[in-house]
């Protein structure tokens, strides 16, 4: 089995958002020259996310955002001293990692899947750590 491992690193501009970086993780399962295995994307911050939903419409993650927002606003009523509790829960409820099949060397997503990085407390540089497993 190989293991080919690789960083992306981010810089967000916004508290909030989600980031389209599809593209960036198709390019590293290319690189790993791996043809049928798994690719692990996985986010080392507490008050980040990663997920896996439609990128045709941009609707579609301004839903999600606002949505996440009006459930966890960021000044409900947290003990928390920091003042971005509201990104620690919307990152857990998010979740820190995905998993995606490799087949044929690319990534075997839906047709209208995309990989997005969600920012919870940004701005902020960030890193995502991807691991691609197989033959």
């Amino acid at each position: 089995m190989k293991i080919y491992k690789r960083k992306i690193e981010i810089k967000t501009s916004s508290r909030v958002e989600f980031i389209d970086i599809t593209k960036r993780v198709l390019d590293i399962v290319k690189d790993s020259k791996i043809s049928e295995g798994i690719c692990y994307i996985f986010v080392p911050h507490t008050t980040a996310a990663v997920t896996i939903n439609e990128n045709a419409d941009r609707d579609v993650i301004r839903d999600i955002i606002s949505t996440l927002n009006n459930l966890i606003p960021q000044e409900g009523n947290f003990r928390h001293m920091e003042g971005n509790s509201d990104a620690h829960i919307k990152s857990s409820l998010i979740g820190i990692s995905v998993e995606v099949s490799v087949a044929g060397g690319i990534l075997e997503l839906g047709t209208w899947q995309g990989i997005f990085f969600c920012e919870f407390d940004g701005p902020r540089n960030r890193e995502i750590w991807i691991k691609v497993l197989g033959e």
